[in-house]
């Protein structure tokens, strides 16, 4: 019985080891094929977004003049409320005297 044993595990553990390798061969190659098919998928994107950027880039151009416009506005405004209340307050300190 020990001899049979002795015989026929090296056998089955051989034929076990060359379907496991079998097995991480195909594995590896459909996951070159695949790692392909994504880098062709990232490529397209990439191109895609590299046509996207003039687009981009006139927005942030444009929101980049609002933004300046908005703020000269805004401190326009400020500046006239400050002088009228600066006005109003200078009024207010020579009556008192």
């Amino acid at each position: 019985m020990i001899s049979f044993l002795q015989t026929i595990l090296p056998i089955i553990i051989y034929f076990l080891l060359i379907i496991l390798l079998i097995v991480g061969i195909i594995l590896g190659v459909r996951s070159i094929q695949t790692l392909g098919k994504i880098n062709k998928v990232v490529d397209d994107v990439n191109d895609k977004v590299q046509s996207l950027n003039g687009f981009f880039n006139l927005i942030d151009f444009t929101t980049d003049k609002i933004v300046s416009i908005t703020d000269r506005v805004v401190e326009g405004v400020s500046g006239l409320i400050g002088r009228v209340f600066k006005h109003r307050h200078s009024k207010k300190s020579e009556e008192e005297e």
